[in-house]
């Protein structure tokens, strides 16, 4: 199947190939706008054969140098390598890395800002003085997550200022696309990159975890032939649980979330589980959501 793509209302594009879906939305002078898109298009042709010829090596745990070539699979590696003491794979950063390449298309003058949009994990341009306001989901799942529409509702949103050090925005937890080991319904992370936050979203959903009956957990060849995760028990579903155990969760979440923050490895995070949620600017006590993501 080859790469195709298509315009969107609000002067976005929507890139696919394979399972890459990713929506680009670009502001600025409207003739260097469409050069990057056009830059944009045509690197991002060349991404999944170049992933592809690497994978099984993406799929084997980080250890020793770097063996890859691609610069996005570099980038995966390099995103992954802080954490190379537990299991970790370079396929836990492979979607912010690939929209961290795409929007190295818009670092140009007269592009006053821009994101690459890879399934939730988000890669930013912005010039200075300009800022991009992004919404946030807790648990996309939930009975009355979309509106009539079919669009999407927000529990809150943040505003990525240009004086910030943020780059990237990534969400992990039991419910997205790719496996978890821990029971977060969402775990949102700005970082420096993409990259990092794919990277450090994935390792602060899987520590926010509980022991209680009705959670249920296989191993993650059992569900994917191919997971690079292998026999890994991950988590397919999370009963209702009492509130203390899903603060608890959490807790263990945001301390990880802290010790990450500290070795610089990300930047804030919110976490959410059933309800509740916490950030890392909040007291150590998980909240009800709507207390602490606000609008």
């Amino acid at each position: 199947m080859a790469a195709a793509r298509a315009p969107l209302p609000g002067d976005r594009w929507h890139f696919q190939h394979g399972p890459i879906d990713i929506v680009i939305g670009a502001d600025g002078d409207d003739a260097v706008v469409e050069q990057a898109h056009e830059a944009a298009w045509r690197r991002f042709s060349t991404v999944l054969d170049e992933l592809v010829a690497e994978l099984p090596t993406l799929r084997r745990p980080i250890a020793g140098p770097c063996p890859l070539r691609g610069a996005v699979a570099r980038r995966m590696w390099s995103a992954c390598r802080p954490f190379h003491a537990g299991y970790i794979t370079p396929m836990a950063a492979v979607a912010g890395s690939v929209a961290q390449e795409l929007i190295a298309c818009y670092r140009r003058e007269g592009v006053q800002r821009a994101w690459v949009n890879n399934g939730g994990d988000i890669a930013l341009h912005l010039a200075p003085g300009h800022s991009l306001k992004v919404g946030l989901v807790a648990d996309a799942t939930r009975p009355g997550a979309r509106t009539a529409a079919g669009l999407q509702r927000t529990d809150g949103d943040f505003e990525v200022h240009a004086s910030l050090p943020v780059r990237g925005i990534a969400t992990s937890g039991w419910r997205g696309r790719s496996f978890s080991l821990g029971i977060a319904d969402s775990v949102t992370v700005l970082a420096r990159t993409a990259a990092e936050a794919d990277a450090a979203a994935t390792i602060v959903a899987n520590a926010v975890d509980v022991a209680a009956p009705g959670i249920v957990r296989r191993p993650a060849n059992t569900l994917k032939d191919d997971s690079d995760l292998g026999d890994i028990p991950v988590t397919t579903d999370v009963p209702p649980l009492p509130p203390e155990l899903v603060q608890r969760a959490l807790a263990a979440g945001g301390r990880r979330a802290r010790e990450l923050r500290s070795a610089g490895l990300l930047w804030s995070a919110v976490l959410c589980c059933q309800g509740f949620a916490t950030t890392l600017e909040d007291s150590h006590r998980p909240a009800r959501v709507g207390s602490v993501i606000a609008t």
